[in-house]
């Protein structure tokens, strides 16, 4: 599937805001047999003094901008074309639970794709009991790593709420359980937290996903948004599986990387410091869009 992407981020502040360091990460991934990134290219208004693109440790090509003008808002804008293949069905290869610790023990990597980086507490996701307790009772005996990841992304999309007002950006996944409400970021760090405490290592994936509008009804320029899910690692034979437990269903070919990491922190769209004071006000627009082939 291609599809040409577009992403607006705009925040205005109460108060001119200057000396402005971001590190931007919006632009789509080049998967091998997954996804290529066609061309692409992030611009930010003001016009940025510096501005510089590196490649962090997880392999996400960043862009580092620096504002020094006062300036009353920041608009930072991504176009891209991507092309998305449609993954193929595979047999279950993965081994069950109890057998995984051996191999996650005799895996020596530590490079970039290593299970060892989402294997235990992340900045942003401690370990919390009662998740803990939640995905012990979910499991079955004899279930493979894949079922129980299955199970999980099942249970959670049926027991919690989508609620765009529950939460924000940096509630804790102990709090978003405690609700059972939140957004896309909260049903992936709750299932993130829930396989590491079995042992099972899980990171998160940003990424944007196409929507499609009900029968009837045109699409909304603009409607689509980020969206984030879950990779599983599910042993040495099958490696990391995708699942989305906001729509309970395996990553595919609506869904389009931009990043991977251990959790939020890692791969956030945007973060950094400025000289200021007062509110700020944020909004986003999202376009995916899938062209005829």
């Amino acid at each position: 599937m291609l599809y040409d992407l577009s992403l607006h981020m705009g925040y205005a502040y109460d108060v001119p805001a200057s000396g402005a360091r971001h590190v931007i990460r919006v632009l789509p991934l080049s998967l091998p047999d997954r996804q290529r990134l066609i061309a692409g290219s992030v611009t930010v208004t003001p016009h940025a003094d510096e501005k510089t693109t590196f490649i962090d440790f997880f392999g996400q090509q960043a862009t580092s901008v620096l504002v020094r003008a006062p300036h009353e808002r920041l608009d930072i804008r991504m176009q891209a074309r991507v092309m998305v293949e449609t993954p193929s069905m595979t047999a279950d290869l993965s081994p069950e639970l109890d057998k995984l610790g051996e191999e996650l023990a005799g895996f020596w990597s530590v490079d970039a794709l290593s299970p060892h980086h989402v294997a235990g507490p992340s900045p942003r996701l401690a370990e919390e009991p009662q998740i803990a307790a939640y995905a012990r009772e979910t499991i079955r005996p004899g279930q493979t790593v894949r079922e129980i990841a299955l199970s999980l992304c099942n249970r959670i999309h049926k027991d919690f709420t989508y609620d765009t007002k529950a939460t924000t950006v940096d509630t804790p996944p102990k709090e978003a359980f405690r609700l059972k409400r939140g957004v896309c970021q909260d049903f992936a760090h709750v299932m993130i937290v829930a396989l590491r405490s079995l042992g099972i290592p899980a990171g998160y994936v940003s990424g944007f996903l196409r929507t499609i509008p009900p029968p009837g009804k045109e699409r909304l320029e603009g409607a689509d948004a980020m969206h984030a899910w879950v990779r599983v690692w599910c042993g040495e034979t099958m490696g990391y599986v995708e699942f989305d437990p906001t729509n309970n269903i395996p990553a595919g070919s609506d869904h389009i990387v931009v990043a991977y990491g251990r959790d939020y922190s890692d791969i956030a769209p945007v973060i950094g410091v400025l000289k200021g004071y007062g509110n700020q006000k944020a909004e986003q627009a999202v376009d995916v869009v899938p062209l005829k082939g």
